[in-house]
């Protein structure tokens, strides 16, 4: 992506992420960029001071990239279950700190090792039970690929943590370009 499909992309989010947080309609998206038309899985984080305040994503999508960073924006201020009681309040928004993951297609591997720490992301799943890090989260917590895939099943999924290590859990790998930019600087 270039620089002007990322600043729109951003304040695109921002734009919604504000109107949340105000009670106002949500803008909808506009573009002919066939970049940001174009249906491709995507994750928004919403931080304040370095504190996470939410984070949603969907892997695949049906419809344009712009529509569905949109919804993921409003989701992660509105519907992120960890932020229940607590959701992002006016006074925040001046502080508030939007971070965009365009994912690429998910990939099965057979060899979960394989991944590339602070390069790839992981989705894991087995029967009902699921769960994902971003590319990022290796970088940001320093873990080496078995504690990443291992926290990701116990602490994602549900499972225990080595399930990563049996045939009938299915782990996939992604990469994502990640952007980000203030909601002042927008």
């Amino acid at each position: 992506m270039d620089e002007v499909q990322k600043h729109t992309l951003l304040r695109t989010a921002r734009d919604v992420v504000k109107a949340v947080v105000s009670g106002s309609a949500r803008p909808e998206p506009v573009s002919d960029d066939p970049a940001l038309q174009a249906p491709c899985g995507c994750f928004v984080t919403l931080k304040v001071q370095d504190r996470l305040r939410g984070c949603i994503g969907q892997f695949l999508s049906n419809r344009p990239l712009i529509e569905l960073v949109a919804e993921m924006a409003e989701a992660s201020a509105s519907k992120d279950p960890r932020f229940t009681d607590d959701r992002i309040a006016t006074e925040e928004l001046d502080d508030l700190d939007i971070e965009i993951s365009v994912l690429s297609p998910l990939k099965r591997t057979d060899d979960p090792l394989s991944l590339r720490l602070g390069v790839d992301g992981i989705y894991i799943r087995r029967g009902y039970a699921s769960g994902c890090f971003l590319p990022q989260v290796a970088a940001e917590t320093g873990w080496t690929a078995e504690e990443f895939l291992s926290c990701c099943c116990s602490h994602k999924a549900g499972l225990p943590a080595d399930a990563w290590k049996d045939p009938r859990t299915e782990v996939y790998l992604f990469t994502a370009e990640v952007f980000e930019a203030s909601a002042r600087d927008l």
